[in-house]
């Protein structure tokens, strides 16, 4: 009975917790606020858990389904509703400055602050002798864990304020009211050496993988984990947004940290397997991930992105013709150069897919186009019909503007008919062994300028560009020599290699790019002829770009709070 107590009083402490927000770091009190402390296995754990849940990814985290990639040139959402359409439509304001980063990233900061300051309440004493089933040894070096887990993630958070905003307020300690509304923020550059200090303070502490450990939950920080969030956060430091006077110092941290992420997680036995492994029902267990956010057995994805006219689909993230244009041809007389050189013209036939064919298979592993044969699943399977009139096709309601529809993420044996309605489990990306090749590869050619050159590293950009074509179910035409557009062809491997798993969103922020590929972004319409060919044509969407884009703004309700917080230039 005394543990049922624990129970309930967890479940109504953690409401409170959840329920903080912004920069306010006061002291959230309850009733009986201690028995977290001492009824570790059903308190200390559970706030440990929330301090994960505030991590935000694309199945949960959305705009009415949209993900991030339709703010982008990958894809454009099908519904009119979605907040997502804010992003370049001119909607992004100071009152509307989705998404929330500042407050998620805040409240999960102050759960970590919180919970780190109060370590020293924790007592294992009454499981000395009695820990249901686990031993007192290895209960203590769970909870000896915890500290190092809630760290990392705190590190992570930081990372993620960041990307979005620049500069942001440092704090690392809980804050009264008063406390919080006058912080100031702190420099970018002073959050980027917190962030690595922390990682090479905390990685030795924590395991590479939890097989060993007594609580092997999928999805703990681990020492790979923090040494990943070290090398992102570099890379980022020394991008063009952070990093204006191109100071080749950082380039070099930036390609040193990369690096040691892949010598160690090779040492480890992470393995780049199969593109089209990456996702499906068994997705979580892939040995190429360094951290993913599991699910249990869902079918909103799909819902949200079986292509229109199919029963339960709603359209969705849809993959423009700017992405399509990007896949290069594998082999052949067209090996190596992309569809939109290739097939250049406004008008394209498109009968019978003859275009298409001999396309990178990241294409058909991430694109449904007209004539596929989707989904997997027997009941729902059909002949993808995209152009005008067809059974997936305007003047359908919500029917894709590009003629594409989602095929990467999305479950294919989902079956979404009444009587069956089945669904599976699904794993969001949130770092993989086969970025932080891409990484040091931009990298060491900022550093070099040679393509071909290894530098003090060992590896050089093409070498690395090539584990990722050459994986076994890719096997692209290899990276050679130094062309003068190497990095609009590193841009384009790292769009194709990426696509849907938010990374565009970001990278061409940091590289300050938004004008050249946020605002030529290109839809298309299928039209069946008399004769039955059918034409594509290339469309335009209507995007806009500033440069204030490039950073968040601060929310105006923190500004009003707050008049120590600064606006970000432009907003």
């Amino acid at each position: 009975m005394k543990k049922l107590r624990h129970i309930i009083a967890g479940l109504i402490a953690l409401s409170s917790f959840g329920a903080c927000v912004d920069l306010n770091y006061n002291e959230i009190t309850t009733n009986d606020e201690d028995w977290v402390y001492e009824s570790p296995l059903y308190g200390v754990e559970k706030l440990v858990f929330d301090v994960y849940a505030q991590l935000m990814n694309g199945f949960e985290n959305n705009y009415n389904g949209a993900l991030l990639a339709s703010a982008t040139d990958e894809s454009d959402y099908a519904l009119q509703n979605s907040e997502i359409h804010s992003f370049y439509n001119g909607g992004w304001t100071v009152n509307n400055s989705l998404p929330e980063y500042w407050r998620n990233s805040y409240t999960a900061i102050h759960e970590a602050n919180n919970f780190l300051e109060k370590l020293d309440k924790i007592s294992l004493e009454d499981y000395v002798y009695s820990t249901e089933g686990v031993s007192y040894e290895q209960l203590k070096a769970r909870f000896n864990l915890f500290a190092y887990e809630v760290r990392a993630l705190r590190a992570y958070y930081y990372f993620e304020l960041l990307r979005a905003y620049g500069d942001a307020p440092l704090v690392l300690t809980t804050l009264t009211i008063d406390q919080a509304n006058n912080v100031e923020r702190t420099p970018a550059e002073q959050i980027v050496k917190y962030i690595v200090d922390e990682c090479d303070a905390i990685a030795e502490f924590l395991p590479i993988n939890y097989r060993n450990e007594i609580s092997q939950q999928l999805g703990r920080t681990s020492r790979p984990f923090v040494l990943a969030l070290k090398a992102r956060t570099l890379l980022y430091a020394a991008s063009p947004l952070l990093n204006p006077g191109n100071d080749k110092s950082k380039w070099e941290k930036a390609a040193a940290a990369n690096k040691a992420v892949i010598d160690k997680c090779n040492e480890w036995g992470f393995k780049i397997g199969k593109y089209a492994d990456l996702w499906g029902n068994k997705s979580f267990e892939n040995e190429e991930f360094i951290f993913a956010i599991a699910k249990t057995q869902d079918n909103t994805f799909e819902k949200q992105n079986y292509p229109i006219g199919l029963e339960g689909g709603n359209s969705g993230n849809c993959p423009t013709q700017t992405l399509v244009d990007q896949y290069e041809f594998q082999s052949g007389e067209n090996a190596g150069k992309t569809f939109g050189e290739v097939y250049s013209a406004n008008k394209i036939d498109v009968t019978d897919g003859i275009p298409y064919q001999g396309l990178d298979p990241r294409f058909g592993m991430t694109v449904v186009k007209n004539g596929d044969l989707w989904p997997l699943n027997a009941n729902q399977q059909m002949s993808i019909e995209t152009y005008y009139g067809g059974f997936s096709g305007s003047p359908k309601f919500n029917a894709t503007r590009t003629g594409y529809y989602l095929k990467k993420y999305v479950d294919g044996n989902s079956d979404l008919t009444p009587n069956v309605n089945s669904s599976f489990r699904h794993a969001w990306i949130v770092m993989r062994l086969s970025e932080f090749y891409l990484n040091y590869a931009e990298c060491i050619y900022n550093i070099t300028g040679n393509a071909e050159s290894q530098g003090e590293y060992g590896m050089s950009a093409n070498e690395a560009i090539n584990v990722i074509r050459d994986r076994e179910d890719v096997k692209m035409p290899l990276f050679t020599g130094n062309p003068a557009d190497f990095l609009e062809r590193y841009e384009r491997e790292r769009l194709v290699e990426f696509a849907f798993e938010d990374h565009r969103f970001w990278d061409v922020r940091r590289w300050k790019k938004g004008n050249k590929y946020f605002t030529k972004v290109q839809g298309a319409d299928i039209v069946k002829q008399t004769d039955g060919r059918l034409m594509l044509t290339r469309s335009r969407l209507d995007r806009t770009w500033d440069e204030k884009y490039n950073l968040f703004p601060v929310p105006y309700s923190e500004i009003k709070k707050n008049s120590k917080l600064t606006q970000n230039e432009g907003w």
